[in-house]
């Protein structure tokens, strides 16, 4: 980095101890947000950072930023909203839950059956090679026919509310019982 340097202010007991916290959220670690400063004072830091975007359907985005920093209260401030996931020298990821369907099903994402009659979102209309996520068993011989058209044809997934609506439509021909409420 240069004339640029991170330097943390931690204890090394609590670097040791309190930097990783394993809470038991799907086994994922949870790291505190340690408090940084610029050692050089005058020159801004330079950080890459990756940006995890983790939507309903199950899809993952990621977005990698380069930020010139001049006051890290500034730069935590700017991803209050986020959760920090790591942080390296000159790297930090942040992710976040994002309560709404990804980017990719509101492009191009259909509700289809697959061969085996299950209900999945198909990247396109329903084609066994573009699976993007699958639910459960449909009971077909209880569908009727208009709906079992609709999923050979493909239903298209544009907002949240269609891609809900699709699912509780189709829960009451969930063929494992356990799943139906």
């Amino acid at each position: 980095m240069g004339f640029m340097s991170i330097v943390m202010t931690l204890s090394v007991l609590s670097s040791i101890i309190g930097l990783a916290d394993l809470n038991g959220n799907d086994g994922m670690i949870s790291v505190e947000r340690p408090e940084l400063s610029i050692e050089d004072e005058g020159n801004p830091l330079e950080l890459t950072v990756i940006l995890e975007r983790f939507y309903l359907d199950g899809e993952m985005s990621e977005e990698e930023l380069t930020e010139t920093i001049w006051s890290m209260e500034d730069f935590w401030s700017e991803y209050a909203g986020w959760e920090l996931v790591r942080m390296d020298e000159d790297i930090v990821v942040f992710k976040q839950l994002v309560d709404d369907i990804s980017p990719l099903l509101k492009a191009n994402g259909y509700f289809g059956l697959s061969e085996d009659g299950v209900l999945t979102i198909f990247n396109g209309r329903p084609d066994q090679s573009n699976i993007i996520q699958s639910f459960f068993q449909i009971d077909v011989g209880k569908l009727e026919s208009r709906k079992r058209q609709q999923l050979q044809n493909g239903i298209p997934i544009k907002t949240k509310a269609e891609y809900e609506k699709v699912l509780e439509t189709f829960k009451p021909y969930n063929k494992d019982e356990r799943y139906k409420n």
